[in-house]
């Protein structure tokens, strides 16, 4: 049997036009022959009846008091709206069309309520359903725990659960559809001249979505990434064939090496603080003290930079004062400076390529934009600078890296 996986978000199913053009890609598949599993998300976004943030919104204007476990009874039921709508509109179409929960799917989470995470799947029921039915439906975003408790998986839930199955499934493909045209070069409301990728490999999506893009969720792609199951991300508004994220091999096979581009993207996270923390006279241990009390107090770090003088780090802006107020507490004179911006630029051919941080530093020196800080892997750089000057940076290394170009 061959099995397709196809994923709508919540824009993708907002109305009825948009959700005619998601049964027009899903009676595609079938024609192509596949046996298809398709999962959904709730339909449309904040402020839209089902979403999952209308959803939450309804508890915060009543009591807000609603604990982990009874939140997720709630939140699954946006997903399962989807689900029933998607399959009586396919029924009514002649195909055959039928729903398992994540539960009933042998989605079997973690108990951290709100925010679970796949622990097994057992793909037989799903299996057994489309040797009887064209068309299984999945609502994303959902499980249960092994005592049937039900559990939802957090941000991205919905692409997790359709790269999770296509895994379990042996899916030869996991297409992500979505109101964009795949990924692209950089945020195109940032850059009008961002280019759409053709294929990109796992890592440099994985870096992407977890710099700032939000095409598709890291977890997801990490999953994929484990079982070589290649992903396509796409637009439901289009028969465009979208972005292929798979391996460097592959890509390979096509006649292409990732060096044929050093650089493929450049992501962009604002709201940024940074935060500087000189050691104490005669002290040695700043940087124990400082993470152990970041971490202690649930509070983010990232872009940590380590020397004998002291660290520097970043947090999300609204834990700024929170941080500060703690590290004053230990006797340190932090430094903060708030409303910084992380802009990344990534691409697995710049490994062991000279001349790419000269390139960075070049592009934005000549648009007078201060470099806070930095640091670098073998796939991505990343500076911090001011937020007043993020999309001027973004721009400018889009600019420099020929991103504006055509690319594989």
């Amino acid at each position: 049997m061959k099995i397709l996986v196809q994923k709508f978000g919540g824009s993708s199913l907002t109305t009825e036009d948009c959700r005619m053009r998601a049964i027009y890609h899903m009676e595609k598949a079938i024609d192509e022959g596949y046996a298809l599993v398709v999962v959904v998300s709730a339909m449309g976004r904040k402020g839209d009846p089902y979403a999952t943030d209308t959803l939450l919104q309804l508890v915060r204007s009543n009591g807000n008091q609603l604990p982990s476990r009874e939140m997720d009874m709630l939140m699954h039921t946006g997903e399962i709206i989807s689900a029933t709508i998607m399959c009586s509109m396919l029924n009514a179409r002649g195909i055959k069309a039928t729903i398992l929960t994540g539960g009933q799917a042998n989605i079997v989470t973690s108990e951290d309520f709100t925010n679970a995470q796949i622990m097994s799947i057992d793909p037989s029921r799903i299996l057994q359903d489309l040797q009887e039915s064209q068309v299984v439906i999945v609502p994303g975003f959902q499980g249960r725990t092994a005592e049937w408790e039900i559990t939802t998986l957090g941000r991205g839930g919905s692409d997790t659960t359709a790269t999770a199955l296509g895994v379990a499934l042996k899916a030869e493909t996991v297409d992500i559809f979505t109101d964009v045209e795949g990924i692209m070069t950089a945020d195109p409301r940032i850059v009008e001249e961002a280019q759409r990728l053709g294929m990109v490999t796992y890592t440099e999506i994985c870096n992407m979505a977890h710099l700032g893009a939000k095409v598709i969720h890291p977890r997801a792609v990490e999953i994929a990434m484990h079982a070589n199951v290649p992903i396509r991300v796409r637009s439901t508004f289009s028969d465009d064939p979208g972005t292929l994220v798979t391996t460097m091999l592959e890509i390979g096979k096509m006649g292409y090496t990732v060096n044929d581009r050093v650089v493929m993207g450049i992501a962009h996270v604002p709201n940024i603080t940074q935060i500087k923390v000189a050691n104490k006279e005669g002290s040695y241990d700043t940087q124990l003290q400082v993470f152990k009390t970041m971490a202690t107090n649930n509070i983010s770090v990232d872009f940590i930079n380590v020397n004998p003088m002291g660290v520097a780090y970043t947090v999300h802006d609204e834990m700024g004062e929170k941080a500060a107020r703690l590290l004053t507490e230990m006797g340190y004179e932090p430094q903060l400076l708030p409303h910084c911006a992380k802009v990344s630029v990534i691409g697995a051919g710049m490994t062991g390529v000279p001349g790419v941080m000269a390139r960075i530093v070049e592009a934005l020196t000549q648009e007078d934009i201060q470099i806070l800080q930095s640091a670098d892997s073998h796939t991505t750089i990343w500076v911090l600078v001011h937020e007043m000057d993020m999309v001027k940076a973004v721009r400018a290394l889009h600019q420099q890296f020929n991103l504006h170009v055509q690319h594989m």
